[in-house]
C-alpha cells in the first residue's frame, strides 16, 4: 500500500545499507561461534591411555537464553582403537533445568563407564608393606595368622606383596543420592624372599564398591572416590588347597583404603 516514490526510496536504501551494516556484524558472530567450535571439537587427551573428542550430533537449538549442543563422545585407546559407546540418549524431560548464567555439561554414567575403561590399567598397582603403614605389617607371618591352611607352608617374616589389577572395566552408577563406580580387580599375593624370586601364593577376585564425589576444576572433572562398604573377595586355587577367604577380606578392605584408593584418586 506504499506510494511507488516511497517503494523506491526504501528498496533502494535497503539494499545500498544495510548489507554494510550487518555482514560485519554477522562476521563477527560467525567467527566467534567458529573459534568455540574449534575448540570444541578438538582432541582432549586423557593421560598416556587415549584421547577424548566431541562432535555434533544434530545441529544446535537455539532458545531465547541458551543454546542447546547435543554432542557425540567419541573415545580412543592409545592404539588408536575407538570404544563403543551406547547409542541411547536420555530424553530431554529427564534432564536437570537449566540454571541461569551458567554454562552445564551433561555427561551419562555410560560415557564415564567407557572412559574409566579407558584409563583402567592405569589403576594396576603394587601394594608392598610401607604403603600400608598403621595395618599389620604386609609379611608372611601375618598371613599365617589370618589363614591357618597355608601357615605350615609360609616361610616366616617375609615380606608380601600385592599384586591389583583390573580385571573388566569399572562400572559407574549415578542416582539422584550418591554416585558409585564398581572395581573388579585381582589381588595376587606374592612372597618375595631376599634370597630367591618372588613366587605367587594365591588370588582372590575382588569386587570393591566406591562413593564417587564430583568437582569442577580448572576446567577439568574430578572423581574422588572412597571405599563405601569394604569389598568381597573369593579365592582362586593356586599352590593351595581353597581356603576360607573370609579372614583375609577385612585386612583386604584396609589395604585397599589406605593404599589403593588413594593411588587412584
Amino acid at each position: 500500500m506504499r506510494p511507488k516514490v516511497m517503494s523506491k526510496f526504501l528498496d533502494g536504501t535497503l539494499q545500498k545499507v544495510l548489507p554494510g551494516l550487518l555482514c560485519p556484524a554477522v562476521d563477527a558472530v560467525l567467527n566467534l561461534v567458529n573459534a568455540k567450535f574449534t575448540t570444541l571439537t578438538s582432541e582432549i587427551p586423557l593421560g598416556t591411555a587415549g584421547n577424548l573428542q566431541y562432535a555434533l550430533l544434530n545441529p544446535p537449538v537455539t532458545n531465547e537464553t541458551f543454546v542447546e549442543l547435543d554432542l557425540k563422545t567419541i573415545l580412543h585407546q592409545k592404539e588408536g582403537k575407538e570404544v563403543d559407546l551406547p547409542t541411547d540418549q536420555p530424553s530431554l524431560g529427564s534432564l536437570p533445568p537449566k540454571r541461569d548464567a551458567a554454562t552445564q555439561l551433561i555427561l551419562s554414567a555410560n560415557f564415564l563407564t567407557a572412559e574409566l575403561s579407558v584409563l583402567q590399567a592405569s589403576f594396576n598397582l603394587n601394594i608392598s608393606n610401607n604403603m600400608v603403614l598403621g595395618l599389620p605389617p604386609l609379611v608372611t607371618t601375618m598371613l599365617g595368622a589370618l589363614i591357618p591352611e597355608i601357615s605350615r607352608m609360609l616361610p616366616p617374616s617375609q615380606p608380601v606383596v600385592i599384586e591389583v589389577q583390573e580385571a573388566k572395566a569399572p562400572v559407574v552408577t549415578i542416582t539422584r543420592e550418591k554416585s558409585f563406580v564398581q572395581l573388579f580387580s585381582t589381588a595376587e599375593f606374592w612372597v618375595s624372599p631376599s634370597d630367591s624370586a618372588p613366587e605367587s601364593l594365591f588370588v582372590l577376585d575382588v569386587h570393591s564398591n566406591l562413593e564417587a564425589q564430583f568437582a569442577v576444576a580448572e576446567e577439568k572433572l574430578r572423581l574422588s572416590l572412597a571405599l563405601q562398604n569394604g569389598c568381597g573377595a573369593t579365592g582362586i586355587l593356586h599352590h593351595f588347597s581353597v581356603f576360607q577367604e573370609l579372614p583375609l577380606k577385612g585386612v583386604l578392605a584396609d589395604i585397599i583404603h589406605e593404599a589403593y584408593v588413594p593411588s587412584i584418586n
